[in-house]
């Protein structure tokens, strides 16, 4: 007879998993998610203040952002899951989600129309728009950059004047914003989250190095300095719905480095045989969270990732077009086949995302117009994304971001791949 562990009882009536919760919760000492270092500071952290650049400064004081006690801010750490279980149960419910670039205007008159100049940077992904305010956009111009972040995978806006809280209003305006239960956000913007590699390295000496950052270009699931967003990946996969439209504001860009790579899945999905389509089309593959937390069940097993189980090649519903929906980070396998099969396909599909260079676009962050901001708003369901580590934690770089999740992912039987779509050779 098997008893789960939760059911047995220490000091008195409290069950184990109770138990054990109490403890990590009450104790100075023991953190909880991916906290390291030697004292965690709940709330503001006084210590982000001695290492503020002067840009990100001004912009949170010209948006009335309280950062006298403290920047970032780091959730509370009662709210913080514990138990696997606790994890997967956030944003599970059920929701109507309104895709705004569904029923955009396909030349999208609003937008382009206003626009100073449209820059393509690559053939399949990235485009600039210059000359317009993201802050001002009209619903309808809203609606016709949803459509445009779809088809382009990713679109670029240079000089902007942009508040936290006005990035987090277009963030609500394309669907329900996360959340995050352990990452740093703006103080008081919950859905803000801060990026921010100097406060890291400092602050929580995070011991990610020019070395060791390579190792994650072999293997996503072992050496946690060189994992992050050095590795190739889409963000928030382990959700019931993933991320869809996310929108990084850096306000402190570096003179040289810091770049940022995107990759077209919908290219990537082209680059494969008709026949191998075929294969991998309807298949399921498993995707794990970053963070992990405690089995309820088996609290001293180890912590555990949480796993949710996505279309392998997912429908985009703004385009109608077909993906190939894998990262090295998060996909850990593939159903429906042996685990060494799963393996080597993953590793293939893999390589076609990394080593073909006309399916990329590497986007340079600065010149940097003193005052203003560059943003980069992308399509989770279509692309990934990695950054570049060579400022290494040394030169100051910051950035606020807000994530809109999107539907539950999909395919569509009768969806076609981007190249059929557009009517472009299929070639064999």
């Amino acid at each position: 007879m098997t008893t789960s562990t939760a059911t047995l009882k220490i000091q008195g009536d409290i069950p184990l998993d109770q138990e054990i919760e109490n403890i990590i919760r009450s104790s100075g000492k023991i953190t909880v998610g991916s906290r390291t270092g030697p004292e965690v500071i709940y709330g503001p952290d006084p210590r982000g203040l001695k290492i503020i650049s002067k840009e990100t400064r001004e912009r949170f004081e010209a948006a009335g952002i309280d950062i006298s006690e403290g920047y970032p801010s780091i959730p509370d750490k009662y709210k913080v899951p514990i138990y696997v279980d606790e994890a997967f149960a956030i944003r599970d419910d059920d929701y109507n989600y309104v895709d705004r670039g569904k029923n955009a205007d396909p030349e999208k008159k609003a937008l382009l129309g206003a626009a100073k100049e449209v820059i393509h940077y690559t053939k399949h992904i990235g485009t600039e728009i210059v000359g317009l305010q993201l802050a001002d956009l009209t619903d309808k111009q809203r609606d016709e950059l949803a459509l445009l972040i779809a088809e382009r995978g990713v679109v670029f806006f240079r000089d902007q004047k942009l508040t936290p809280q006005k990035q987090l209003e277009l963030g609500e305006y394309y669907g329900r914003v996360e959340k995050h239960p352990q990452a740093p956000q703006v103080n008081g913007l919950p859905g803000v989250s801060v990026i921010w590699q100097n406060y890291h390295q400092q602050v929580f000496g995070q011991n990610r190095t020019f070395k060791n950052n390579n190792y994650c270009n072999f293997d996503g699931s072992r050496n946690y300095p060189g994992r992050g967003t050095q590795i190739m990946h889409t963000d928030l996969v382990h959700e019931k719905r993933p991320a869809g439209i996310t929108h990084l504001h850096l306000d402190t860009v570096p003179d040289v480095g810091g770049d940022t790579f995107w990759f077209s899945g919908y290219a990537a999905y082209d680059k494969l045989s008709e026949e191998f389509k075929k294969f991998l089309d309807g298949k399921q593959a498993v995707h794990r969270s970053l963070h992990k937390y405690l089995d309820r069940d088996d609290p001293f097993g180890g912590p555990k990732n949480v796993e949710r189980v996505h279309p392998l090649v997912r429908t985009n519903p703004t385009t109608g077009w077909k993906s190939l929906y894998v990262n090295r980070l998060h996909t850990t396998r593939i159903l429906g086949v042996s685990p060494v099969e799963s393996d080597i396909i993953l590793k293939y599909l893999l390589d076609v995302y990394e080593k073909n260079a006309d399916i990329q676009v590497r986007f340079k962050w600065g010149p940097q117009k003193p005052g203003y901001g560059v943003s980069a708003l992308w399509d989770n369901r279509v692309t990934q994304h990695k950054s570049v580590f060579d400022t290494e934690g040394r030169t100051a770089r910051h950035g606020t971001r807000v994530t809109a999740l999107a539907e539950i992912p999909f395919l569509d039987p009768n969806s076609k791949s981007q190249r059929e779509a557009l009517g472009l050779p299929l070639d064999e």
